[in-house]
């Protein structure tokens, strides 16, 4: 028969056995603790070995690293300290201290501790062992060290020690990446004399023909005029019935040539207002009567449906030669005899 009270006291003790485990366990992970590492564990005669410090903390503990000005401990030189890295996780923080580390004497290190402070208490890692060999000597330099030693010989056989005198400094191959520069400072050079002739050959252009570049060609509104007039000519519109179209381009064609001739906006103006400007502009009457014709037969075709006869359009086209030669501007060399004979 199962005692229940026996039974019920031993599962408190169990409980209270792990509740204790537990909080143990939690206590222990809130405590700084301390590892020491060293790699390689082994090493020649002045080569380097690194010391890894790694401390376990809650997150937010100061930790005091210790700092090793000569040695770690006689024998073993502290060349240099590394900056620490940290990592957090789990608000438990962990940090990495490296220490550069070298001996020059052969023998066994027995590290005991290093120790680190949290701010409460100074917490020690672990030991750690650190060995030094030297370098292995043939049998015929241990011959000669030997014979040194016992008095043998009072002078230094480098021969025979194998020990080879500092070779000469040998340059380092040629490659030709190393010499891109050169080409950079020639591709240069070459720039920049082209950039100079281009702005001489611009200068010697400007001081000789007067501009730098070559203007556009203009060709005079007259030669734009007269050009159209033809092109409308060729077309003989008006023999095909279409007179209304014929005297509307004919007229957009002398009004654009009045715009640019004058600086008036003839596009925008009615007929008579066109009569009014070129009557102040015109030099002879026979210029306003030509004009006249055109833009009164004109307005009949397109506004009172009026059907001229053929020699109406003919006198239109004739009359609109006329006009732009009457009044298109004078070439330089006709304008300069003009004014010589008015002087």
């Amino acid at each position: 028969m199962i005692n229940y009270k026996t039974y019920l006291c031993n599962v408190g003790k169990t409980i209270f056995v792990l509740l204790f485990l537990v909080s143990a366990v939690s206590v222990s992970a809130q405590r700084t603790s301390a590892h020491a590492t060293v790699e390689p564990a082994e090493i020649l005669i002045g080569e380097h070995a690194l010391v890894t410090l790694r401390v376990i903390a809650p997150e937010g503990t100061s930790i005091l690293f210790p700092e090793y000005e000569n040695e770690l401990i006689p024998g073993i030189e502290v060349l240099g300290m590394l900056p620490p890295d940290t990592t957090i996780e789990n608000s438990v923080m962990t940090i990495n201290f490296h220490y550069v580390i070298t001996s020059f004497d052969s023998t066994l290190y027995y590290v005991p501790f290093m120790p680190i402070s949290d701010g409460k208490d100074t917490i020690f890692s672990n030991s750690f062992g650190f060995k030094v060999d030297s370098p292995e000597l043939t049998e015929r330099t241990l011959t000669e060290i030997e014979r040194i030693n016992t008095g043998q010989t009072s002078t230094l056989d480098f021969e025979q020690l194998e020990i080879n005198d500092l070779k000469p400094i040998h340059k380092a191959p040629f490659v030709w990446t190393d010499w891109l520069w050169i080409l950079w400072i020639f591709l240069g050079v070459l720039l920049l004399a082209a950039i100079l002739g281009g702005l001489f050959y611009l200068y010697l252009r400007k001081k000789n023909k007067g501009y730098f570049f070559t203007p556009p060609i203009v060709i005079p509104p007259h030669v734009l005029a007269i050009r159209e007039i033809d092109k409308l000519k060729a077309e003989k519109v008006w023999q095909q019935g279409r007179e209304k179209e014929f005297y509307t381009k004919l007229t957009d064609i002398l009004r654009i040539y009045m715009s640019e001739r004058y600086g008036v906006n003839a596009l925008e103006m009615t007929s008579g207002e066109i009569m009014n400007e070129i009557e102040k502009l015109a030099e002879t009457d026979s210029v306003c009567e030509n004009l006249k014709q055109i833009l009164s037969t004109s307005d009949l075709v397109k506004f009172a449906k009026y059907k001229p006869y053929i020699d109406e359009n003919d006198l239109s086209l004739m009359n609109a030669y006329f006009f732009v030669n009457q009044t298109r501007e004078a070439d330089p060399i006709e304008k300069e005899k003009k004014e010589e004979e008015e002087n």
